[in-house]
């Protein structure tokens, strides 16, 4: 595998945890977790007009993975990144 790949799942995950703490410290809520990472996404979409498919789907990939993660997150629930990886391309 690509090291700059292994670089961004270490990224990915980091990021997740990080923001499952900020949900569970009550600094944010789930909700608006879920929102900001949807307006991310929809910037993405709107800049991503002369992007082939494939390269739009690449830039949704880390807010996806981010959006199921949030979801998740929780006593119990962690997946691993492999599992979130699944889950986003089968949502794809």
């Amino acid at each position: 595998m690509n090291t700059a790949n292994l670089q961004l799942e270490g990224l990915l995950t980091a990021i997740a945890s990080i923001n499952a703490l900020l949900v569970d410290s009550g600094v944010v809520s789930r909700s608006d977790m879920q929102q900001a990472l949807e307006r991310a996404q929809q910037g993405v979409n709107g800049e991503a007009r002369g992007l082939s498919e494939a390269n739009r789907k690449a830039m949704l990939f880390p807010i996806r993975l981010l959006l199921l993660a949030n979801e998740d997150s929780g006593p119990g629930k962690s997946r691993t990144f492999a599992e979130y990886a699944e889950a986003v391309g089968k949502s794809s």
